[in-house]
């Protein structure tokens, strides 16, 4: 197949093309949504990353993870927590869903059909127990040991997929919104799932492209104004071509996340990956902490007037403390 290609290292200036795009003196590595990301031909030019996905050679995580880590993209532990653990967090999870003074609260999300909470964001300033555990030894060691540096909290929230109704996500690289509407300026983050229920084939687990990480897939489409109130319901803007996600997959293959509750699926901020409808009778559910290096705090972002809200993107660079 012919693609056309960029490398990283060229970059361009974010400047104002159609308003209201900011204006930032960074140099934009990733163009996206915009005319500078398609070449003459009018297809995507692809952005061959020029950073490391492992930035340090990790003691904490054996050699044989971090280097599946580093080619694929993504590494799984079946043993994170412990079964009584795992109930701890399950039950905190139910509590949060049925507390009906977070309804209204704009870092809950439902789904568009049921009206059934689908995420709550900024989980671990609503929760304690979550909060403990994004500074476990177990977690913060990993997240730390990938990124090569301290690290704080990029994003946090639980995701809720109940059996039959519960709707799954398109496929996306979660940088390229990041980088787009939060001003993250190099994929130098990472994403843990801990599911608390069991994951099976059948019942929307996470999908992933193994290699895809290695490549930025710019998005068609202008972002519209607040677009993160629709967009994680059902995102519409921010996602790639199904040209380039058939390419992705002709290249690479696709691969599941499966495992039992208390297991774990650590992966690069700029992996494909996407999850189907679950219409069977078991639900699906997961705390999801993001972690992001220190050295990369939030600019300005490279393709939106006004930043994302904190709670979907945080902009307090305060190092997290291990918790011994």
């Amino acid at each position: 197949m012919t693609r056309s290609v960029m490398t990283a290292s060229a970059g361009h200036q974010a400047t104002v093309t159609d308003s209201p795009r900011p204006v930032s003196i960074r140099p934009d590595h990733y163009p996206t949504r915009s005319s500078a990301a398609v070449d003459g031909n009018g297809r995507v030019r692809w952005v061959d990353r020029n950073q490391p996905t492992v930035w340090t050679d990790a003691v904490q995580m054996h050699d044989h993870d971090l280097e599946h880590y580093r080619r694929a993209g993504y590494v799984t532990n079946e043993a994170l927590l412990s079964g009584s653990e795992v109930e701890r967090y399950s039950t905190e999870l139910q509590k949060l869903i049925n507390d009906s003074g977070l309804r209204d609260d704009d870092r809950v999300i439902t789904e568009p059909d049921t009206g059934a909470i689908r995420s709550i964001f900024q989980v671990h300033e609503i929760s304690d127990m979550i909060a403990e555990l994004a500074t476990d030894p177990r977690v913060l060691d990993t997240a730390r040991a990938i990124l090569g540096s301290d690290v704080y909290i990029h994003q946090s929230r639980i995701n809720y997929m109940p059996g039959f109704v519960g709707n799954g996500f398109y496929w996306h690289s979660d940088f390229e919104t990041w980088h787009a509407e939060d001003g993250m300026a190099i994929p130098r983050a990472v994403s843990l799932s801990i599911p608390l229920t069991d994951n099976h084939p059948y019942n929307g687990g996470l999908m992933l492209i193994p290699g895809s990480h290695e490549h930025f897939v710019p998005c068609p489409g202008k972002t519209p104004e607040d677009n993160h109130r629709t967009s994680l319901i059902m995102q519409q803007v921010g996602v790639p071509s199904r040209a380039d996600v058939a390419d992705l997959a002709a290249l690479y293959g696709i691969e599941q996340f499966t495992g039992p509750a208390g297991s774990a699926l650590w992966f690069d901020a700029n992996i494909l990956h996407g999850s189907a409808n679950n219409i069977t009778p078991y639900p699906r559910s997961n705390i999801y902490l993001v972690f992001n290096s220190v050295d990369n705090v939030l600019g300005v972002p490279f393709d939106v007037a006004e930043a994302r809200p904190e709670y979907l993107a945080a902009r307090d660079g305060t190092p997290l403390v291990p918790a011994r």
